[in-house]
């Protein structure tokens, strides 16, 4: 099996994102995440619940360009009103993008600058709000740069750790943004204070290229390991069955 490229390591610290989530729904965003989530269900977590992108829940993987691959093995009726049933109870685990993420996982895929006036108009709030308050949350940032990893978010989609403190129990008890995973690293809130720390860094990429291409003060371990490589299979799998195009390559910056 050849080396493999940057992108095959961040679907695969997708898939481990999703390690021990079981019998949960899980939404990806990116092709990064599709192929990740996809790779995690057909390994080491079966159970992960996948939608046709309609009504159904199914049980096979196919490539994430869509095309080739067998028929959808349909498992589960899985309409729009059953989603926010498992949205609501924390039975879902969504990997969203981030244009401005900070230390707490305040998530902003809405506009860039004063949201009076902005200087880029982006997604808007859409689901984030209510995913991040509501079940286990991740974020894909395909190119990781201070821009990206800011000081403060110029506007909230998503609710970090600290709002979600402001808003009580009550409002925040499904609330865990579980990982980040970027073109150069892999990184989680497993702090006192739960602010972002360093938890992996790819292969080939030094712990202070890390540090200079964020725009805040990340917790460094005085050890930070490299991120899993892929195995033998994980690579076939990507390469012959999930990302045959190899479009993963073309989104990792």
């Amino acid at each position: 099996m050849s080396d493999f490229t940057r992108a095959e390591v961040c679907a695969v610290a997708v898939a481990e994102a999703f390690r021990g989530d079981g019998e949960r729904l899980a939404s990806s965003f990116g092709t990064v995440p599709a192929v990740g989530a996809r790779l995690a269900k057909s390994t080491f977590e079966p159970d992960l619940l996948m939608t046709d992108g309609i009504a159904s829940a199914i049980t096979n993987v196919r490539p994430v360009s869509g095309g080739g691959g067998e028929p959808d093995v349909v498992e589960a009726w899985l309409p729009f009103r059953t989603i926010f049933d498992l949205l609501w109870n924390g039975r879902r685990h969504v990997m969203m993008v981030a244009s401005q993420i900070d230390r707490y996982g305040n998530q902003n895929f809405a506009c860039i600058g004063p949201h009076e006036k902005p200087k880029a108009q982006l997604l808007g709030m859409r689901g984030a709000p209510g995913n991040t308050i509501s079940h286990r949350t991740s974020y894909w940032v395909p190119n990781h740069g201070p821009r990206v990893f800011v000081e403060k978010v110029d506007v909230v989609s998503g609710v970090g750790y600290d709002r979600a403190r402001e808003l009580g129990e009550a409002s925040s008890r499904h609330h865990c943004i579980h990982r980040v995973v970027s073109n150069l690293g892999v990184f989680d809130f497993d702090t006192p204070d739960k602010t972002m720390r360093l938890a992996s860094v790819h292969p080939g990429v030094s712990v202070d290229e890390v540090v200079e291409a964020t725009g805040f003060e990340l917790v460094v371990p005085a050890e930070v390991p490299e991120s899993r490589a892929p195995s033998a299979e994980e690579l076939r799998l990507i390469r012959e069955v999930l990302d045959p195009e190899g479009l993963a390559d073309k989104e990792v910056g």
